[in-house]
């Protein structure tokens, strides 16, 4: 299983047990992370999954275009920004550190 902590805007971690195949936004909304409300259920179309990279954790693969087009119309886009619902858990996750953006909650 592969474990990902979530650091939400409030500084309260949690530290969830995914499971292979999952998105990273199902591992949020199953650990009760606050500031993920997935409101199109993983879809690609609302943004309300929006969460920071860690610096110096886990590099993800390269979003698809559709993501890319979609963080830019997010509260506070940065470089690290990532749409939970385009991440797939994989082996190679564990470990990884996500934060939620202020704007979230």
């Amino acid at each position: 299983m592969t474990k990902v902590t979530f650091i939400e805007d409030n500084g309260n971690r949690i530290e969830a047990t995914a499971q292979m195949g999952q998105s990273l936004m199902q591992v949020a909304v199953n650990a009760g992370v606050s500031g993920i409300s997935a409101e199109c259920g993983g879809a690609c179309a609302c943004g309300t999954c929006h969460c920071y990279v860690a610096d110096g954790s886990i590099i993800l693969p390269a979003p698809d275009s559709d993501e890319t087009d979609m963080i830019e119309f997010v509260i506070d886009p940065k470089a690290n920004s990532r749409l939970s619902c385009q991440v797939a858990i994989t082996p190679d996750l564990d470990g990884l550190v996500v934060h939620i953006p202020a704007s979230q909650t």
